[in-house]
């Protein structure tokens, strides 16, 4: 398990690299000379770029990446099903409606943040509420009455973009759903980022528990587990972290489905060492690819975007490999 966590190492480094990229970029002997200033509280034009700005979105970076990472994880060692992601019982096609409600609304900021966690909530209890409807707890009925909450809160996003004013409203609606740090906020990010981590560890310690329901209900239950409980507490943590990514970013595509699948090309079917892994990669991962949408270019790209550009491509790499280790 130790070699699990020097994933760590790379994640640091690739932090404190990330307080120095930008358009200004201090030497790192400036930049720990500064921050020692800020910490005496001489405070100047550097240090307050560095941990007013960056840093908040650093710590974004990190607390959306793991998340959705280990979310994607946890939903695909619950479903037993690798195309299983944090969008798979509506929660983000909720919360999507819900910012665009907010801004079609005219809301402030933290009023479409909230919007979007609530909508999200919803959506996740309207698919429970469905499978329970139907009068079975099963997975199938669970992955079909996501489908179906999904489709229902995606139409309403359609519709909600369709009524926006087209030169106000509507590109503001557009450019959340690319997702993106650039309007991220330090208060949100401070109030919002150690629920991540707190519902990130909680399903880290739920990784035993997650090999246990992989060999099905009822061996699950032979063993004296609570299929139900845990999986409550699956759906409800996983629920958690991916309502918290779009509230905080908008839709950051594919990290969620193929994180995981590379956690598990490494490390195999235990989820003890896949949900680690998969935090620990997709916090670096989405760190590394917003410096690139930040830096790269004279405007900063939707990170959103990048995320599904470089997916893509990556995971039809890996996909061969995917497909036998879960027919395995």
């Amino acid at each position: 398990m130790k070699a699990v966590w020097t994933l760590a190492i790379p994640l640091v480094l690739a932090a404190a690299l990330s307080l120095l990229l930008g358009r200004y970029q201090p030497s790192p002997l400036e930049a720990a000379l500064r921050l020692w200033q800020g910490l005496l509280g001489q405070t100047s034009s550097p240090w307050t770029v560095m941990t007013e700005l960056r840093l908040p979105r650093i710590i974004a970076a990190i607390s959306i990446g793991a998340g959705l990472a280990v979310s994607g994880a946890a939903y695909q060692a619950l479903f037993r099903n690798p195309l299983a992601s944090p969008e798979v019982l509506g929660g983000l096609a909720g919360a999507a409606f819900g910012a665009a409600l907010g801004i079609l609304l005219g809301h402030a900021l933290w009023q479409v943040q909230l919007a979007s966690f609530t909508f999200g909530l919803l959506a996740v209890g309207l698919t429970l509420l469905l499978a329970r409807l139907v009068g079975q707890g099963g997975i199938v009925v669970l992955l079909l009455a996501g489908l179906i909450t999904g489709a229902f809160f995606t139409a309403l996003l359609s519709t909600a973009k369709y009524v926006a004013d087209p030169y106000d409203k509507l590109p503001a609606i557009t450019y959340w759903l690319m997702g993106t740090l650039s309007s991220i906020d330090a208060h949100s990010v401070w109030l919002t980022a150690p629920v991540m981590w707190a519902a990130t560890a909680a399903l880290i310690v739920l990784g035993h528990a997650l090999n246990v329901l992989s060999m099905g209900d009822e061996e699950a239950s032979t063993l004296g587990m609570s299929v139900r409980t845990v999986r409550a507490l699956v759906i409800g943590l996983a629920t958690l972290l991916g309502t918290l990514s779009v509230t905080l970013a908008g839709m950051i595509a594919w990290v969620g489905l193929l994180i995981p699948q590379i956690a598990r090309l490494i490390w195999g079917a235990d989820n003890r060492r896949v949900l680690v892994t998969s935090a620990l990669l997709g916090a670096l991962y989405l760190l590394l690819l917003d410096d690139i949408a930040r830096t790269a270019f004279t405007v900063e790209l939707p990170l959103g975007v990048l995320t599904a550009l470089v997916g893509l491509p990556v995971f039809a790499l890996v996909l061969r490999r995917v497909a036998v280790g879960w027919s395995e």
